[in-house]
Parts: C-alpha cells; sequence; structure tokens
C-alpha cells in the first residue's frame, strides 16, 4: 500500500514537471512568434540574401590644365554561384577558354562549394561582355574600375598607383587616398534555400559614391618636355638616374619632378630594367621593384657639393661675416688643421673677390667665410634655413638631411661642409631652400596637391600651405639674387645662360662615397628671372661618363629647358 502511495507521487511530480516544461516551451514560442517575430524575420531573410560590393569609380587626377593624369577605366570581376551552375563542364570550358586560365584552376574554383567564387578580376570589358552573351546558368559578370594612366611612364613616381582593390600604393595615390578612393555600393539579391537567386523579388540597390577629382600644379606639358630631356643626357652620359625639378620659387608649386628611369603606371609590377623576372627569387624581385618605384628627389639624399656654396653665402652674408669686395688668395688648396683641401682649380685662381669666388666656384674662398662664421652660428643657420628638417612635401617618405652633431663639428668638418661635402640632403630639400633664399627670404612648401574638385568641376577644398616665416632678410637675399646671376653670366654656369634673360645659378660637382670609386654627381640650379624668380630648375646626373663636370653637362639641360618653357610661362625677355 505503501509503494502504491509513493508512485503515485512520483507520477504526479513527473506529470507536473512535464506539464512545467511544455507550458514554457508554448510560452517561449508565443514570444518568439508574436514578440520578438520581426527580428527573426529579418534573420530568415538575411539567410537568404547575397551581397554584392559594387566598386566605387575613383576620383581623377588632373594637372594644372586640367588634363587627366590618371583615370578609370571599365573592367569586369567574373565570379560563379555554385549552387546555380547546370553545367559545369560547359563552364569550366568557356571560361578557362575566353579568360586564358589553366582549366585546373577555373574548375577548383567552379567546383567549390560556396556563395560565390571569384574566378578572375580586371578583365576587360569585351571579354566580359562576351562571356556575359554565353548567358551561363551561374556565372556572373559585375563591371568594376580599374585604375588607367592615359601617359604610362609620365611622373610615374611622383602619380604612383594602386593595388588590386584600388587603393594607392605609392605617390600621390596614396597621399590623398581618403579624397580619391571614393564610397562603394552594394546589391542585395534574394534566394531561395537552394542559393538560386529568385527573379520574382526585386534587387536592393546602394548606389556608390564616386572620388573626388584631384588637381594638382604638375604642367603635363612641362613634365614632358623636362622628362624627355632627362631620358636624352641619361643616355649620352650613360648616367645611372637623372633627376629634374621645376618649381615655382614663390609659392612652392612644383610643376615637374622627373626620375628617370620611370616605369610604365599601367604595368607597374613589371621591372624596367630588362632583367629576366622568373631567374629572381620573390625577395629579390620585390627589392628591385622598390628600387624602380624610389623617388629620388625626395626619398634618397646625396651630397650637394658647391650648388651648397649658395646657403653658405647667404648665411655668412646675412651674418655680415664677409662682404662682396672682400679679398681672397686661392694657391689652389687650404690647409686647415692637418689636412690640405684642395680646389677644383689645380693651380689655383690667385686673388680675387668675394663675387669673383663665387663666380668660380672657389672652394678656398668658401672654407674661409665657413671658418668665420664658425660651427655653431653654422648650425643655427641651418635651422633657421629649415634644412634640419624635412620640407614638408607631400608625397610619402621624404628622407632627412644627414648631418653632423654641432659638438662633433671640428674645423675640418666645417670646411667641407662649407663647400658641400661630407653630409647629405635630398634634391628637393635643396631646391626648396635654394627657392627660400631667393624669393626675398621666405621659406616655402613645395607641394603638388592645389584643389579639390566634385563631379562638376567645383572647388570643394582648396589647399593651404600658410605664410613661410622669414628666413634671412630681403637684402641679403637681393644680394644672392645678384651674385648667381653673375655666376651665369661671368663664371661657372655660364651653359645655362639664355639670350634675353637675366638667370641665376649655380653649378655642382661631388664625388660618391666611396671616393676610390671615381664616381660623380654633377648639378645645377638656376633660377629666372634673376631679380624676380618665377621658375626654379634643378638638374642632378648620378655617374655620368666621361665628362662629369656639373658646369659642363647639367646646367646645359636647365638652360635648354628655361629656353623652351618662358614663353609658355609668360615670362618675357628684358
Amino acid at each position: 500500500m505503501k509503494n502504491k502511495t509513493y508512485n503515485k507521487k512520483k507520477m504526479l511530480v513527473v506529470f507536473v514537471c512535464a506539464t512545467a516544461v511544455i507550458l514554457g516551451l508554448v510560452g517561449r514560442l508565443v514570444y518568439l512568434m508574436v514578440f520578438d517575430a520581426e527580428y527573426y524575420q529579418k534573420k530568415a531573410e538575411a539567410l537568404h540574401e547575397r551581397e554584392r560590393e559594387i566598386k566605387a569609380a575613383r576620383g581623377e587626377i588632373v594637372d594644372a590644365n586640367g588634363t587627366v593624369l590618371a583615370t578609370n577605366k571599365t573592367v569586369c570581376t567574373i565570379s560563379v554561384i555554385h549552387s546555380q551552375i547546370t553545367d559545369a563542364e560547359r563552364v569550366i570550358k568557356e571560361l578557362s577558354g575566353i579568360l586564358e586560365m589553366d582549366e585546373k584552376t577555373v574548375r577548383e574554383r567552379v567546383e567549390k562549394v560556396s556563395s560565390m567564387e571569384r574566378i578572375k578580376t580586371n578583365v576587360e570589358k569585351e571579354t566580359g561582355d562576351a562571356i556575359r552573351n554565353l548567358e551561363l546558368d551561374g556565372v556572373k559578370v559585375d563591371e568594376d574600375f580599374k585604375r588607367y594612366y592615359p601617359y604610362d611612364e609620365l611622373a610615374s613616381k611622383v602619380l604612383g598607383f594602386t593595388g588590386g582593390d584600388n587603393q594607392g600604393i605609392i605617390g600621390l595615390e596614396v597621399k590623398y587616398e581618403d579624397y580619391l578612393k571614393g564610397k562603394n555600393g552594394t546589391i542585395l539579391t534574394t534566394t531561395d534555400a537552394r542559393g538560386v537567386e529568385l527573379d520574382a523579388v526585386a534587387e536592393d540597390r546602394i548606389e556608390p559614391v564616386a572620388g573626388n577629382t584631384l588637381q594638382i600644379s604638375m604642367d603635363y606639358n612641362i613634365q614632358m618636355y623636362a622628362q624627355q630631356m632627362a631620358e636624352k643626357v641619361m643616355e649620352e652620359k650613360q648616367a645611372d638616374k637623372v633627376a629634374i625639378l621645376l618649381m615655382n620659387p614663390k609659392n612652392g608649386e612644383i610643376i615637374a619632378m622627373v626620375n628617370v628611369p620611370e616605369f610604365n603606371l599601367n604595368e607597374p609590377f613589371t621591372l624596367n630594367t630588362g632583367v629576366d623576372e622568373e631567374k629572381l627569387s620573390d625577395e629579390k624581385k620585390q627589392d628591385a621593384l622598390n628600387q624602380m618605384w624610389r623617388n629620388g628627389c625626395i626619398n634618397d639624399t646625396y651630397e650637394p657639393g658647391s650648388t651648397f656654396k649658395i646657403i653658405t653665402a647667404s648665411a655668412c652674408l646675412e651674418e655680415k661675416v664677409v662682404s662682396l669686395t672682400d679679398s681672397f688668395s686661392c694657391p689652389g688648396y687650404r690647409t686647415v688643421e692637418d689636412r690640405k683641401i684642395r680646389c677644383h682649380k689645380v693651380g689655383g685662381h690667385g686673388a680675387e673677390t668675394f663675387v669673383e669666388g663665387i663666380q668660380n666656384s672657389c672652394n678656398p674662398v668658401f672654407i674661409e667665410i665657413g671658418l668665420r662664421l664658425g660651427a655653431s652660428r653654422f648650425c643655427d643657420y641651418f635651422k633657421q634655413f629649415g634644412l634640419m628638417g624635412m620640407t614638408g612635401v607631400d608625397l610619402p617618405g621624404e628622407a632627412s638631411t644627414i648631418m653632423h652633431k654641432k659638438e662633433d663639428i671640428g674645423q675640418v668638418e666645417l670646411a667641407t661642409i662649407s663647400f658641400g661635402q661630407s653630409f647629405q640632403v635630398t634634391p628637393m630639400q635643396m631646391a626648396a631652400t635654394v627657392s627660400s633664399l631667393v624669393n626675398g627670404g621666405t621659406r616655402v612648401t613645395p607641394h603638388f596637391g592645389v584643389r579639390v574638385l566634385d563631379d562638376e568641376g567645383e572647388a570643394i577644398e582648396t589647399f593651404s600651405y600658410g605664410t613661410g616665416k622669414r628666413i634671412i632678410s630681403k637684402e641679403t637675399s637681393e644680394t644672392m639674387q645678384m651674385l648667381l646671376e653673375s655666376v651665369v653670366s661671368e663664371g661657372s654656369g655660364k651653359n645655362a645662360y639664355v639670350e634675353g634673360y637675366h638667370i641665376g645659378g649655380k653649378t655642382a660637382t661631388s664625388q660618391t662615397l666611396p671616393r676610390s670609386a671615381n664616381k660623380y654627381i654633377s648639378s645645377f640650379i638656376g633660377f629666372a628671372p634673376a631679380d624676380d624668380p618665377q621658375i626654379l630648375g634643378m638638374c642632378v646626373i648620378y655617374n655620368p661618363q666621361g665628362v662629369y663636370y656639373g658646369g659642363t653637362i647639367a646646367a646645359p639641360v636647365i638652360g635648354d629647358i628655361f629656353e623652351n618653357i618662358f614663353p609658355y610661362l609668360g615670362i618675357e625677355k628684358d
């Protein structure tokens, strides 16, 4: 009897528990169906929605006159949706043939069970249209954009290029990425449980927003001509490379920046050296590509040689440790401590004034005035002129000046610094600093970016680079204009002379390290008109063969460019 009563109680407990569980499940089901229905409905819909990205058109890059330097061309992305393929063998055969791909690779992608598998990107539009016309079940052809550079190698190391995702990698493309990139859109399609798109349900489409246009200060015509001149002198002198810079010394706008050999922007991963790429390891090829992409004007430093005498002369005149009428004597060398430092003229220049010393580019004269200035004040002027920082140019990877620490500058170091040796700067830093010294004495920020334009060509943002601080007096700047004009009219820079114009400038010939290699860098910096500079040009020739003097091979390059672009720029003869 006792056991019977116990069993009845046990069954009752089980019944109550089971009832409670059932009621709980029913309550939960009611809650999900009534109160949480919208949330789970959206979740269910999401399981049957497929999202495809619509790439935004990247903004164009145009020159100062509106010439398009970087734009887009329509390409296609070919994909397959596994669940929609009805004839896999035909799809594999057709795609491998039209796309010129290995059949094994295409098969692996077609047979892969996934919601969507990409077969190939950046397919020419004509090819994409041909595939679309085949009407292959499960094959999708989406139109996309690929970066296109109409002039191939023009200003390649300035403009830069984009990767497979259309993102900037080097140059202006990466510097102004936020303005150029745009915003991608999406296409949402609804599918059934097997993943097949439902024709009766309309696509949900979010349109992409195109990037903005970047207008830069570069002039296509001048860049093209300067690049042709650089290629010509590089071939004639069998040089390793040649750099040419042209800028407005008043506001820092860069009109041309050449670094030959340039590379093809539409094939940026193909080496321009002519080597057999198949024989290179991946690491060695990447190193070679990195070297090919380097912008020598801003990424690399060099010993400036005698063009630095512009900076030494400016500092010494400003400090009043030298005057134009000071007399010097050059026997062909200057002994500093235990070091005999030679002049480029073995027999010496004899007696000369400071004006003649700069015309002759006489090392002993500059050693003397550098020693008068002293290491401490010289370092102060380096900072004052902006030489110890970066120029702020709107390109990535700018290198800094490599200079002795003040406490390490002895008499010998000071002597060699005075005529441009034993330290290194970038060509961009030299061009920017000389611009600042001859434009009236205010520091400029070299730059390309001018303004951002919308799709109707209206400016939505104009870049400002501020008013540069004064680094020398107007009087010293005017004196330097006069001195450097005499270098071209009467001294070592006469090969840059253009009839009818007053041109200022300075030549240089420096020897690279190690000195025993007998390799040289020839250069020239010039500006015009000398008394009111509107254009500054710089040419640097690396390791020229045969005659290597800057006044002989670099000065004529700038002279030729000036002669051809003065009328174009509206710079009239005196």
